[in-house]
């Protein structure tokens, strides 16, 4: 008795797919998520070190400093203004609010775009 065929598996090109806006927004609320769960012990800690002391205080505004962790800041910014953004409209499609597919696919290009103003904005404001 002969087996039966079965399919091989499928590779699956993800630089080749094409997410639709909605899924986009929704993976970056996700990273955004991620981004942020794990930087909260880091700026926990050096908000801790910058309020025991001016010592303190003053090094960690040089770490700040750097141009590395100004685009750490960046990312966290966006990470932060994207999450709130993301999670808001979540919650008003929960409740009935924006669910028909223009409006999801209006308020997700509306997420990303607001999210990376902020965090433009915010660059602006602390390069300055």
């Amino acid at each position: 008795m002969a087996r039966p065929v079965r399919p091989l598996p499928v590779f699956l090109n993800l630089l080749r797919i094409r997410f639709p806006v909605g899924a986009i927004a929704s993976i970056a609320h996700r990273v955004a998520g991620v981004l942020l769960f794990l930087a909260l012990p880091p700026l926990a800690l050096g908000l801790d070190a910058s309020l025991r002391s001016e010592a303190g205080f003053e090094a960690m505004r040089d770490l700040l400093s750097s141009p590395w962790r100004a685009l750490v800041g960046l990312i966290l910014v966006w990470a932060a203004a994207h999450h709130l953004l993301a999670g808001i409209r979540h919650l008003l499609m929960d409740v009935g609010i924006g669910g028909g597919l223009a409006q999801a696919r209006a308020s997700a290009r509306a997420v990303l775009v607001v999210a990376v103003l902020l965090a433009l904005v915010f660059a602006a404001g602390w390069l300055t």
